[in-house]
């Protein structure tokens, strides 16, 4: 029997970043703010914001630093709240409990995307501002939460950390609020065990974003713009700001920038690799009875390294039974709701209080199944991972196959 294929360690780092790494090791040079604007750090913002389309971008301690940033820059005041779906990680409601916000979760459908009739009615005058998760990369209607948020005055930011390199209408997510935020957390596309980025057009929402991440008397100066046009608005927007914001410290380091630096050339193959691995597993998933793959929206291209489905006809012993038979095959499954604390069931944020009643996400998480599918996976590997899946559920419901197969 050919064994399941290990999907948690990453990709390894690319020889390039080894030179760059080697120098800051002999040089000791590990704080971005010593070397000026040839700082890997201040490489890497350029870099980056060039990559997704954007004036600037802003390398941060990790993408719940860069979520927190992003609120502070707006100008929330203390209770401000915060509407977010509530199908994302804990991360996400406690960076907005640390800007001193309040976490408002909207219901999300079976398909993984906001349910955009509970949306627009939560959307209302004690909504201060809108933060979209893409969680798992699953995008949801941005053309109708984008025009709802811009007729109700409402500020967007997108938690992109599961969604670097997917795009709507051929635009990168991330660039579509006011402010995107990513992760270069070890389970994401670009990888520096920890840290994350936050990219936007707007150079005052960027000036003051920096100078609360750490950057103290003049070191703003060692951020770079695109272009000269940029760099003037940036300028300004930085003497605007000086002195006027606390510091919080939540800088990224040298030898984490030149790590991610020299993987960015590689995104757009990730991207596509995973898409490939990704659209491969789902089609032999829904050859099963049992197990179904949610769509796309037409106008997603999407950049996934995992995979979810949700179980058909199967009460909570049979998801159980089909989870633990998953298991033995060797391939983890982790079905959301069922998973002790899981930090992405909504029930376990007891740091909100008393949970909201929200049926549909409930009812979603306690059926959708979450299988990591990274992008150096190969074919033949995803069809073990294929397999090992299809004869779980075969385990729990029998042999029948679906019409046609």
């Amino acid at each position: 029997m050919t064994l399941p294929p290990n999907v948690y360690d990453a990709e390894p780092i690319p020889e390039s970043a080894r030179a760059e790494i080697e120098r800051l090791l002999n040089s000791g040079d590990l704080f971005r703010y010593t070397s000026g604007q040839d700082a890997p750090v201040s490489l890497l913002e350029r870099d980056f914001a060039e990559a997704l389309g954007a004036k600037y971008a802003l390398a941060v301690s990790s993408c719940s630093a860069a979520l927190f940033l992003s609120l502070k820059a707006l100008g929330l005041k203390s209770g401000a709240r915060v509407l977010i779906p509530a199908f994302t990680f804990a991360a996400v409601p406690s960076a907005i409990v640390h800007a001193d916000c309040v976490p408002v979760l909207s219901e999300v459908g079976d398909n993984y995307r906001i349910d955009m009739e509970d949306f627009a009615a939560k959307l209302d005058d004690s909504i201060d501002a809108v933060m979209i998760s893409h969680m798992r990369g699953h995008t949801s209607d941005m053309d109708a939460i984008m025009a709802l948020c811009a007729e109700r005055g409402k500020p967007v930011i997108e938690d992109a950390a599961h969604s670097l390199g997917t795009k709507w209408h051929g635009k990168n997510i991330g660039t579509l609020g006011q402010i995107g935020c990513f992760s270069f957390q070890s389970y994401k596309l670009l990888n520096s065990g920890e840290g994350g980025i936050l990219i936007t057009d707007d150079a005052d929402l960027l000036a003051q974003a920096t100078i609360m991440s750490g950057a103290y008397e003049h070191n703003w100066k060692a951020h770079l713009a695109r272009t000269a046009e940029d760099e003037a608005e940036l300028k300004a927007a930085f003497d605007r700001w000086q002195n006027k914001l606390p510091l919080y410290n939540l800088r990224l380091g040298n030898l984490s920038a030149a790590v991610v630096r020299a993987q960015i050339p590689e995104l757009i193959r990730r991207v596509q690799d995973g898409r490939r691995n990704h659209d491969h597993l789902a089609a032999q998933l829904e050859l099963s009875p049992w197990i179904t793959v949610p769509d796309k929206l037409a106008p997603e291209e999407r950049a996934p390294d995992s995979i979810q489905f949700n179980l058909v006809g199967m009460e909570e012993a049979e998801v159980r039974a089909f989870q633990d038979a998953s298991n033995k095959r060797g391939v983890k499954v982790q079905v959301f709701g069922l998973s002790t604390d899981n930090a992405r069931a909504f029930w376990n944020w007891e740091f909100l209080g008393q949970a909201p009643s929200l049926p549909k996400t409930r009812a979603m998480l306690m059926r959708a199944c979450d299988v990591r599918l990274p992008a150096r996976l190969t074919l033949p590997e995803v069809d073990v991972i294929a397999e090992a899946l299809i004869k779980a559920a075969q385990d729990v419901r029998g042999n029948s196959r679906a019409f046609g197969t």
